[in-house]
């Protein structure tokens, strides 16, 4: 006749109580994934010794049972949350050791190998290159090149340029939105509102930048892509004034003088505002596949800055006018280079990056 003395309620939690506390210690100790794997079979695997413990449930009073597995339940979820914290914290750990011992300075150039042929050099991405380009041309013009953050406020991005809350123009642009109301910025025109928020007229600048949008990617779309904002604000700035700043830059890009056409187009920041159309100056007007047969090509979108976007620059709209123009880096690069895939300028395809 067995002797065994059944354990008491108390006997039971102080099991769990000290199994608790020498696990989380082992775990505190692993020194690499490996242990912690080997520690987590160890105190909650099917063989482990929770489990172990557990076994002796059946010994208690009824009464008694629902309390030890709430605790023991509680014990596996505090075990588990410690596991996947020292986790992270190995994974961490040995990425700063990676990042530390494989850290270089990419300004340093290479050391020279006796007899070696150097192979080709680095070049520019071409993004990056028409960026350049786009800079040069209006800089020689008087303009500045300013840059902005990619994550902005919601007043940046859509308030101040006319966008408020629920207006339309804002389904056209599906926004990344980040915690505490921040949004990955959806086009450049932030930055006109920070231009004027710090520099009091006359302004001429253009703003070059990387923007974001929830688009499905195909050959036409990506949800990360570049654009260049331009704005000019001065006294008598007019409708003209923007048609000779754009035809100067067309000529300059293109190597030629281009005809432009300006059709009415609605975008909230500009009134009136318009889409320029350049005449295909690869079909001559004929009809190619660029122009879709038609003999233009969209190429930006521009107008004259809107009285209540001035003043939420704080720019008297009684004084001071002015006007505005976008366009995106990607496609002017597919106009200039013939790309027809715009998947193709973040791929990281060496095969298509060496073509420029």
């Amino acid at each position: 006749m067995s002797t065994e003395v059944p354990p008491s309620l108390d006997d039971v939690r102080l099991r769990l109580s000290r199994l608790r506390e020498r696990a989380e210690r082992e775990v505190a100790a692993a020194p690499d994934a490996a242990a912690l794997g080997a520690l987590e079979v160890k105190f909650l695997g099917k063989k482990g010794e929770l489990t172990g413990v557990l076994r002796a449930l059946s010994a208690l009073p009824p009464a008694d049972r629902p309390r030890i597995g709430e605790e023991a339940n509680r014990l596996k979820e505090a075990l588990l949350g410690s596991i996947e914290s020292r986790r992270a914290a190995i994974e961490e750990a040995a990425l700063a050791s990676s990042l530390a011992e494989e850290a270089f300075d990419v300004t340093v150039p290479p050391a020279a190998v006796p007899g070696a042929t150097l192979g080709p050099k680095g070049h520019l991405h071409p993004l990056v290159a028409i960026q350049y380009r786009i800079e040069d041309i209006f800089v020689a013009l008087g303009f500045s090149v300013m840059d902005g953050p990619e994550v902005e406020t919601e007043f940046h991005n859509f308030e101040a340029l006319n966008i408020p809350a629920h207006h339309p123009a804002r389904d056209n642009q599906d926004t990344y939105w980040l915690e505490g109301g921040a949004l990955l910025r959806t086009h450049t025109s932030p930055v006109q509102i920070r231009m004027m928020l710090e520099h009091r007229p006359p302004i001429r600048a253009i703003m070059p930048g990387r923007v974001f949008r929830r688009e499905a990617i195909d050959a036409s779309h990506e949800n990360t892509f570049y654009q260049v904002e331009g704005l000019v604000i001065d006294e008598g700035i007019s409708i003209a004034n923007l048609i000779s700043i754009m035809k100067t830059f067309l000529r300059e890009v293109f190597g030629r003088d281009v005809t432009v056409r300006l059709r009415p187009g609605y975008f909230p920041f500009v009134e009136p505002g318009f889409e320029l159309d350049i005449f295909c100056v690869f079909c001559e007007g004929r009809g190619c596949p660029v122009c879709k047969r038609s003999g233009w090509v969209e190429f930006l979108g521009c107008g004259l800055v809107h009285p209540e976007v001035l003043k939420h620059g704080r720019i008297d709209p009684e004084r001071w006018s002015g006007f505005a123009f976008g366009m995106g880096l990607n496609r002017l690069a597919m106009l200039i280079y013939g790309i027809d895939d715009i998947r193709h300028f973040l791929a990281g395809d060496l095969r298509f990056l060496r073509q420029f």
